[in-house]
This record gives structure tokens, sequence and C-alpha cells, in this order.
């Protein structure tokens, strides 16, 4: 690493300075600059892969808003897109913005009583739909969207009514267009850098919920200041997958843009580390559990290997992690390990570089803590990861470790532009162009989230160290004290277990008002199936291996290992293993893989209350 100081980084402040009004203006402007530049690459459904131009891509979606203009979509009006990570929702998205109408999210896994809140409560007036199966949840809550025109289907026919396809809209569009050439330009003439562009619902973790209103200049910030800092670069490769939904992935389409870069687009998360090795990019951003998920597996392997690769493995590692503490202390590793660390990039990290496509620069964690021994691993093989921070009210990235600056355990500097400080009871306060407008028909929650000063107060604790890191501590609302007085972070205690236990895909920590800390541990199917095989409980269920004896002092030597890490107030004293695994489609998670912690502990309240029996 060469820069130590934030003093030291170089900002190109004109990037931010002199950055489009809109994000329409902005993907016009790519439009026009880079037509015959590769934008997207996406699945052709026959196993390979098909590319747009930015001029294909533009084509599309002037005809999108178009039709969305045909449709009478006025300028800051919503449409509802419910559908997964794939090319259309780009189109649509971005179709919907240079109508100058704004975006409203909705992840294809919400339950139709959700979906028909979130859209009647955004005042939707299209709904862009993936498949039948989204249309039917807005067909069964018909009479409560009154002010839903028409619904937009992807992947289907219309119904001859309420119901058109998307190639029935485009249709609409090009129609219109024969009659009002300008009509697309104009409206993005129209849009100013105040106008809303996106409505994001919050995941909903207690209570029904938010739409978080950020404008147009939210997401060009964001953009330009990411530019501005020469993270990425125009001959870059994204690798996307993340829900589209989320401002994690919003934030990551809206950069591309700005930079020029071309954009890799598949949804399936089964298919990550198959497509990583195919399509090869530079760079990806993902939640923790894709890299604890890949670590583990990875250091299960060696283990099946044993014998002498795995002695090999396991002294590269250690010669990794040398040179990777020496970078983080500002050193240059010893002569020897120098050496050894050229002998130990060629016999092992390469092999693994290369199952992520081998030209990897960084990738990108967010949403969730990262576990600081998984974060030192991937650097020890070669392989940076990146953590950030931001919500949705803060349009995704507020903070962010430098390529050239990072530090394990940290989500980094905030972007230039934004400010930070942290109250007197440790929460993190922002101000800065990417915060939100406010929540939508919320004044009692705006009042809550902003201060007389307008200061916007995150809900997370932190600290920020002499070098400007901020560190993350946990969510305000979920740090609990103990009988004994003592307070107990528990999302950080859960990154550090999942960062030593290969099995466990969630741990919840509790303990209010109790003597001691328990634990609820979620086990990852995949992971402990493939243990189970080979310890005698091959063909029992997933329930069946939760409870075996063999199972629990599996778990308990890793609980062991987790309590010599912690505190004495903060061990798990007692701890029982789920006989299920915690999914999105239970709603135990959001659809963003953060855990719903409140619901998981009212669902296994039985179970919470044995272990203090």
């Amino acid at each position: 690493m060469t820069v130590l100081s934030k003093s030291d980084e170089a900002v190109d402040y004109s990037k931010v300075e002199q950055r489009a009004p809109s994000l329409a203006r902005l993907f016009i402007d790519r439009v026009t600059s880079n037509p015959d530049d590769e934008a997207f690459r996406f699945p052709d459904g026959k196993g390979g892969w098909t590319s747009a131009t930015w001029e294909q891509t533009g084509d599309r979606v002037r005809l999108i808003a178009a039709g969305l203009i045909a449709l009478g979509v006025e300028p800051e009006d919503r449409v509802a897109l419910a559908s997964s990570t794939r090319y259309e929702w780009i189109l649509a998205d971005f179709g919907t913005m240079c109508a100058g109408g704004a975006t409203t999210t909705v992840y294809p896994t919400t339950n139709a009583p959700d979906v028909a809140f979130i859209v009647s409560n955004s005042g939707s007036r299209v709904v862009i739909a993936e498949n039948q199966e989204q249309v039917d949840k807005l067909a069964a809550h018909r009479e409560e969207l009154p002010d839903v025109r028409k619904v937009v289907i992807i992947d289907g026919t219309g119904d001859g009514d309420w119901v058109i396809s998307l190639s029935e809209l485009e249709d609409l569009g090009r129609n219109l267009l024969d009659e009002q050439p300008s009509a697309v330009r104009d409206r993005i003439d129209g849009i100013k850098p105040e106008h809303l562009a996106t409505l994001i619902y919050t995941s909903g973790t207690t209570g029904k919920p938010k739409g978080v209103r950020l404008p147009h200049s939210a997401w060009t910030y964001t953009a330009s200041v990411v530019d501005a800092l020469g993270i990425l670069r125009p001959d870059d490769l994204q690798y996307l997958w993340l829900p589209l939904a989320h401002v994690f992935g919003k934030v990551l389409l809206s950069v591309p843009i700005q930079v020029g870069f071309p954009t890799v687009v598949d949804g399936r998360v089964d298919k990550i580390v198959e497509n990583l090795a195919v399509v090869r990019p530079t760079f990806m951003g993902a939640a923790p559990r894709i890299f604890e998920k890949a670590h583990a597996r990875i250091e299960g392997m060696m283990e099946e290997e044993g014998g002498l690769k795995k002695k090999i493995f396991d002294w590269a590692v250690g010669v990794g992690l040398r040179v990777s503490t020496a970078r983080q202390g500002g050193k240059s590793p010893s002569a020897l390990d120098a050496v050894q660390h050229k002998i130990a990039d060629k016999l092992v990290f390469s092999t693994i570089r290369e199952r992520f496509g081998g030209r990897l620069r960084f990738f990108v964690s967010g949403s969730a803590p990262l576990d600081h021994d998984v974060a030192q691993w991937f650097d020890a093989v070669g392989i940076k990861v990146l953590e950030g921070y931001g919500l949705s009210e803060t349009s995704a990235a507020s903070f962010l470790n430098r390529p050239a600056a990072y530090r394990f355990g940290t989500v980094g500097w905030e972007f230039p532009g934004t400010e930070v400080k942290i109250a007197e009871d440790g929460e993190i306060l922002v101000k800065g162009p990417g915060i939100m407008s406010g929540y939508h028909d919320r004044p009692d929650a705006d009042a809550e989230a902003f201060d007389s000063d307008g200061w916007f107060h995150t809900g997370d604790i932190g600290t920020i160290d002499d070098n400007g890191f901020l560190r993350i501590t946990d969510r305000k609302k979920d740090m609990f004290k103990t009988s004994q007085g003592k307070y107990v972070a528990p999302s950080a205690v859960a990154a550090t277990f999942k960062g030593i236990c290969p099995y466990a895909s969630e741990i919840v920590v509790y303990g209010e008002g109790k003597p001691y800390c328990i634990a609820l541990i979620a086990l990852d199917a995949e992971a402990i199936g493939e243990w189970a095989a080979k310890n005698g409980l091959g063909g029992k269920s997933f329930a069946e291996i939760a409870r075996d004896e063999k199972t629990e002092s599996l778990i308990a030597g890793y609980v062991d290992e987790l309590n010599a890490q912690l505190n004495r107030w903060e061990q798990v004293k007692k701890f029982t293993i789920l006989d299920r695994e915690l999914t999105v489609e239970a709603g135990d998670m959001t659809p963003s893989m953060k855990l719903r912690r409140k619901v998981v502990v009212d669902r296994f309240a039985d179970s919470i209350s044995s272990l203090y029996e």
C-alpha cells in the first residue's frame, strides 16, 4: 500500500463538480460518447452470452421511455419494477428515468401483500413485472391498486386489458416517437438534480418498509466520486449479480455509466463461481456470505486433500499472511518472506485466483460486516476485498477502503464531499450529496432520522481510528446489555464466528437482560452435508444432521475457538443448532442477505428460553 493517509489521496474534483444534472443525462451522454463499445453482457438462454453495445442499449431504453410516456407517465411519477437481476431490469430502470419518472424497486421474492403495499404507498402508475408470478401478486390485490394504469410483463404476453408485454410497450414508444421525435429528449432535458430518481423501500426487518427517496443528484454524486478517485477504469469488466432492487446493486449499475466500463449481468447466485471463471471480470461486489463460503470451500477442499498438498497449502497461506500483515503496517516483507511469497504464489495462490477468473483487481464487500480473518485470508492469496459502508438512505456508498489504502475490519474512508462524525453515544452521523431527500410521505420518520443541524443518524455504532478508517461496531438497536450491565455487539461476534466456522451460515447471539450470552446457530446445508457424508451421517435429513451429537460436538469446538477471542461477558455459554437453514424465502433474511434478527429471535423463542433453564 502506498497511500497511508487521506491527505495523500489524489482526487480529481473536477469530475464531481462537473457531473451530469441527472442519471438519465449521464446515460445518454455515455451512449453518445461510446456507441459501439460493449455496455452489457448477459445470458442468451442457451448456455452462452449475448452482448449489447451502448447504442443498442440506448435504442431500447428510448423506446421503453417513450412507451411509458405514451401510458401517461409524467415527470417524477413512479414506475414499480418487480424483477430479478437481468438485462431487462436495466432497460426498464433507465427507460423509466429517461421518461422523467422514478423507479420504485420491488424484490421478486416479496410476498403479494407487501408488493401491494409498496406499489400503493409509492403511488406507482405502471408496474413492470418479470413474469406471471409477479403479475399474479398484483392481480390478487388489484382493488388496492387503483393508480396502476398498466402492468408490463417481461417474460409473457398481455391479457388484452390491464397487462401488456414489454414488446407492446416498445411498440407504443415507437409510435409515439414517430409523432413526437423529441419526446424522450425533452423529458431528459427537463430533469433537475433534485428530481426523484429512485424510491427504494427498506428491507423491513421490523414493521412496514419505508420508502427512501433518492434524487438524481445522489446517484450522479456517487458515480462521479468513484470516478474522481480513480478506483475503476474504462478497461475494467464488472460482474454484477447483486439484486438491483437493493441500493448496493443499484450503485454498481450507476458507476459504469460514469466511467464507461462494460458489465456482465446475471442474477443467478448459484452461477457466480462458474461465471467468474468464464467471464473473467476485474471486479465484483458481493455480500460477506459469498466470501465466507468461498473461503470455507477452499479450506475444506485442502483439508480433504491432506498429506503433502495440505502442508504446502498451509505453508503458502502462512507466508501470505505474514506478507499481508507487513503491508497492513505500511512495511515491506522481509527478504526471506518476499522470496517465499513468489514461490507460494506460483504453487498455490495463482491456482486459487484462476478459480475467480484470474483477472480480479479486487472485490467489494457490503451489506453486512465481513470477518477480519476472512478478508486477510483473501489478501494473503492475492485478492483484495475492499469493505465499504452505506445505507439505502445514503445511496449505498458513503465509505470505502481504497485499493491502495485499506484496513481489515474497517469500512475505509468517507468519500470526498461526505462528512462524518461520531455522536456522544457512538452513533455514526453523516452529511453529504449522497443522502436521501427523505422518506416517502413519512415526515415523522424524517424527524427521527435527521437532527436540527441536518446530520443523518445512521443507526450504526462505530469508531474512527487515527488514520481516518471507520470501524462499524454494530447496529444501535441490535446491541444489548446483559444483567451484569455489560454491552454486547452481536453482529461483531457473528462475523468472527462465521470467519472461524466453515459450517455456519448464521449465528444469532442473544443475552438482553440475561446473566450470560447464548446463540442460535444455523448451518450451511452444502457444507454440513459434505461433512456429514464423510462422518457416518450420509443419507440423513438436514434436521437429523443438525440434531446429531457428532454435529453438536463439531460446532462446540468452533464455539470454544470463538470464546477464546472474546471478553468474558461476550462469550457464548450455551448454544443450539437450528434444524433448518435461515433463508430469504422463509422471511429469516432480507433479500439483500441481512439477518432479520427480531424475526428469528421471535420464531425461536422457545429454543432461547430452554437455553436459560
